[in-house]
């Protein structure tokens, strides 16, 4: 038995879904750093009958990341995780956040308040600047 559920939402359409939202956010990046974020913010929780869990979703993303064009940073990987899981029905947080000695900014993606794309240590060390 496999982790994915292949027949609801296909985990090769979602890593489609995935690598092309990380081409989209390039773009966006193009018209300004405020007005990529901001289209996280404003990008809608979109309810859905048979969504894939949140950890296929991050998988994807995961996956999508392998196969870019180029390297990831973890602002483009979380935004954009962020983004669809809203667009399949569940209602996640971009947070990004630092450390001050040493100094170091980080983001990822939290739902229920709970880190779902990386470890949960960055909630522990690290002093929230947004929440999109």
């Amino acid at each position: 038995m496999t982790r994915f559920r292949f027949e609801s939402c296909g985990a090769t359409v979602l890593t489609l879904e995935a690598w092309f939202g990380l081409a989209a956010f390039d773009l966006a990046l193009v018209t300004g750093f405020a007005r990529a974020l901001e289209r996280v913010r404003r990008a809608p929780v979109r309810a859905q009958r048979d969504a894939p869990p949140p950890h296929d979703v991050v998988w994807a993303i995961d996956e999508a990341c392998v196969w870019y064009v180029k390297r990831v940073p973890c602002l483009q990987r979380s935004a954009v995780t962020a983004c669809l899981l809203r667009r399949h029905g569940v209602s996640a947080d971009l947070v990004i956040g630092y450390r001050r000695i040493p100094f170091e900014s980080h983001a990822w993606v939290e739902v229920d308040g709970r880190i779902v794309n990386d470890r949960t240590q960055y909630q522990k060390f690290f002093m929230v600047i947004e929440r999109f």
